[in-house]
């Protein structure tokens, strides 16, 4: 997954807790663990994650 351009949300504060990083391609949305990198991320759809996040947000 080298060339992958993750992000954190913009509610991480950034200290070292339990964050998320997301990396959007075509087709499809990865999710990895911030603190451990190297763990395959998960893949999902776009209209997966738009659900998730959506749901997430009530």
């Amino acid at each position: 997954m080298d060339g992958l351009a993750w992000f954190r949300s913009s509610y991480s504060a950034g200290d070292g807790g339990e964050c998320v990083e997301v990396a959007i391609r075509p087709g499809r949305v990865r999710v990895r663990d911030s603190k451990d990198a190297t763990r395959t991320a998960l893949a999902v759809e776009p209209t997966v994650w738009t659900a998730f996040v959506q749901f997430a947000a009530l």
